[in-house]
């Protein structure tokens, strides 16, 4: 079994991106590591090289800084990255996302248990979405809390944005892949960096989305979203967390929810009367 990881990053370090964490928290379990490096104005080639691992390669690209509709650069670049993994198994990590050391062997264990079934198409991660400091989680349905990571990498697909696949079948239809479970959580720190680094994260996408982004100064949230993070934080990560995260959060009480966020509130008490999960899922559940 051969395993390829990939990403794609631009701007890491301006924009606060613990992409230097993502990339060494999965290299353990991955026989080549492609990352499509875009043309920045900070470190960022630089501190991938730096890494030194002879696993990675590098694929420097050029953005379209025409293309703004929904995140479809991100899919492009997502998919020059990927369209150069050789391996049987092609694992995406986005830049904010880090693996735990702990999971490593059980992930690997997951991708080798489904090598032979044809079935299963991708493999499905549980999500930890840190949100104002390490010390909190968004657990509302507004947070996807399940992604597929890893796809099957002799199947047609295609992404239609930074986040998911879909799956070709014949030239026509698309739909999301077919997945197992890998049993392990991913670690997603986009939403704790320091608020110098998300507002210049803010200011610098927002047009790939076909809009503009304004002034973020701090991090809003209904707190009945948030939950407390009691578990541990990837090694790899510790470090980062303390030097380019926020750490002094706590939820605003009184913040006024929005009319999304009241939504929210009403699918979570249904998921509590009927034990039903209401979050966006990109897969379908393969069962055994």
């Amino acid at each position: 079994m051969k395993v390829s990881g990939f990403t794609f990053i631009r701007n890491g370090s301006l924009l606060g991106y613990p992409y230097v964490e993502s990339i060494r928290s999965v290299l353990p379990i991955c026989d080549e590591f492609v990352v499509a490096v875009g043309e920045s104005d900070d470190d960022t080639l630089e501190r991938i090289r730096a890494i030194g691992s002879d696993k990675i390669r590098i694929l420097e690209t050029r953005w379209n800084e025409s293309m703004r509709d929904r995140g479809f650069v991100y899919a492009q670049q997502k998919m020059i990255a990927q369209f150069n993994c050789s391996g049987d198994w092609a694992f995406y990590l986005e830049g904010d996302e880090v693996l735990h050391e702990d999971d490593l062997a059980t992930i690997r264990a997951s991708m080798r248990r489904h090598l032979d079934d044809a079935r299963v198409e991708a493999l499905v991660f549980d999500y930890h979405h840190f949100f104002g400091s390490p010390d909190w989680k968004a657990i509302s349905p507004g947070w996807y809390r399940r992604a597929p990571r890893i796809i099957r990498n002799t199947i047609r697909t295609w992404a239609p944005d930074g986040l998911f696949w879909v799956v070709m079948d014949g030239n026509k239809r698309g739909r999301y892949p077919r997945a197992a479970l890998a049993g392990a959580p991913i670690y997603h720190y986009g939403h704790v960096r320091r608020i110098g680094a998300m507002h210049e994260k803010q200011q610098r996408v927002g047009k790939y989305w076909g809009g503009s982004a304004g002034l973020f100064d701090a991090y809003r949230i209904d707190p009945q979203a948030l939950a407390p993070f009691t578990g541990s934080h990837p090694t790899v990560v510790r470090q980062w967390l303390q030097h380019e995260g926020e750490t002094a959060y706590l939820p605003d009480l009184e913040h006024v929810p929005t009319s999304k966020e009241r939504k929210h509130r009403w699918m979570m008490k249904l998921e509590r009367a009927f034990g039903v999960e209401l979050s966006k899922k990109h897969f379908s559940l393969v069962r055994s």
